[in-house]
């Protein structure tokens, strides 16, 4: 066994207050419940607290959809298979885009893996070009080929993992329908080896929710 030290790798986009995930989506907006000059009065002296407030949409950062996102009889958050999205193989694939075909995957072993497409569109982030039109998406073939493998978990540091110039969305419908969550508004996969990776990205346990931000990252051993 090796004695080299992991490395961990963040994958996320920090939340910040006011901040663009998707255009059209609301900011979030962080600020204080309880300010630390204002706890000093419920504690002995020297103590002092801070508890933030967040108001957002689930869709902020970088996020986890699982089936109930697409799907009113899909699971959700408080019932998502943690071996899916905590120590999985990981697969980077490279391909830029814009339309990323099946043939990004051919000869790839997949089954059980988190594959993460990195196209390099999170170069864009935080700017007006993140949300163009014609940002790095699956194809219907891609899609129908992933389901077929049977991916872990599938991830994309681009602001959609379809095609949102119309409003079919076969990325989410196929993956999420076939159980595999999907991570949206990844980053820095180019510090990520090929393969030779753990992936985690795992959300809170809430109920009647099928999105929520994730703190992806990666363990190179």
């Amino acid at each position: 066994m090796s004695n080299k030290p992991a490395k961990y790798l963040d994958l996320s986009h920090t939340i910040r207050d006011g901040m663009i995930t998707y255009p059209g989506l609301p900011s979030p907006e962080i600020s204080d419940h309880l300010s630390r000059k204002d706890s000093r009065s419920h504690y002995a002296p020297g103590t002092e607290f801070h508890i933030a407030r967040i108001f957002m949409v689930a869709n902020t950062g970088t996020y986890l959809d699982t089936p109930f996102h697409r799907y009113a009889d899909g699971w959700g958050l408080d019932s998502l298979p943690l071996e899916r999205v905590a120590g999985v193989s990981g697969l980077v694939v490279e391909a830029p885009g814009p339309a990323i075909g099946a043939e990004a995957f051919a000869g790839a072993e997949l089954e059980g893996r988190a594959v993460l497409v990195r196209t390099g569109w999170s170069k864009h982030w935080g700017t007006e070009r993140y949300g163009h039109l014609e940002h790095p998406h699956l194809s219907e073939a891609a899609v129908a080929l992933l389901v077929s493998a049977d991916p872990a978990v599938v991830g994309i540091d681009s602001v959609n993992i379809d095609d949102t110039r119309t409003g079919h969305r076969p990325a989410h419908s196929g993956l999420l329908r076939a159980g595999i969550p999907i991570v949206e508004h990844l980053t820095a996969l180019d510090v990520l080896p090929t393969e030779g990776f753990e992936f985690f990205a795992v959300p809170v346990k809430v109920a009647g929710m099928g999105t929520f931000p994730v703190r992806a990252f990666a363990i190179v051993r």
